[in-house]
């Protein structure tokens, strides 16, 4: 789908949130977390305004969940349960979608729905973001060969964290992706650096042509 780009990672708590809120800013995208999951110390919209996205870009979550746990979970706890069919990607283009957790995590029990089934009804590309480290191989492989058994588009692979140049080289060799760069950590980590950080690290040339974007 044109202009609509989804971040999804191999694990959870792996820069998501950082990577997702860098692009938005970059491209002048809108950003949208469709579940959050976890709201005590702030949700990952509130964070994205911090790293640089501008208020009027941030599209309200469709489920915004106390618990910090895994969605169908949380959902169940405040007595609710989440509906992926009424999952719709909001119009506003270009569009950043963060996803929650890993690929295959539930939103719902019975009957069984994963966060990559959404990705996948959605038809837009998948960014994979991945830990640059000791792992990342196995967890990686294993998340390229769920999305290509959906049929899901995958637009590459960022790699967060210190550099691995055999990992860097290894893995989008054996995965048959692309890689869009290796994001560093950031310290301090705020709007200004993390913009100054995907000027220099990451390809957004490359990430603009897997959204159809104009260069």
């Amino acid at each position: 789908m044109s202009g609509v780009l989804i971040i999804s990672g191999t694990d959870t708590d792996i820069g998501k949130t950082v990577v997702a809120a860098g692009l938005a800013a970059a491209l002048g995208a809108h950003y949208w977390k469709p579940v959050q999951a976890g709201t005590e110390g702030g949700t990952d919209s509130e964070r994205a305004v911090a790293l640089g996205v501008p208020q009027a870009h941030i599209l309200p979550e469709a489920h915004r969940l106390a618990l910090p746990a895994s969605p169908h979970l949380a959902a169940e706890r405040e007595g609710g349960r989440i509906d992926p069919d009424r999952l719709a990607l909001p119009a506003p283009r270009p569009l950043i979608v963060e996803g929650a957790g890993g690929l295959m995590v539930p939103l719902r029990r019975d009957p069984p729905a994963l966060i990559i089934d959404l990705f996948a009804r959605w038809k837009a590309p998948v960014l994979l973001v991945a830990r640059s480290g000791l792992g990342t191989i196995n967890h990686s492989l294993l998340s390229i060969e769920a999305l290509r058994a959906r049929g899901i588009a995958i637009a590459g692979l960022l790699f967060v964290g210190a550099p691995h140049a055999d990992n860097e080289v290894t893995l989008p060799l054996l995965g048959d992706v692309r890689s869009l760069g290796r994001l560093p950590r950031i310290e301090p980590l705020d709007a200004p650096q993390l913009a100054g950080a995907m000027r220099a690290h990451v390809d957004l040339a490359g990430v603009r042509a897997a959204m159809g974007l104009a260069a």
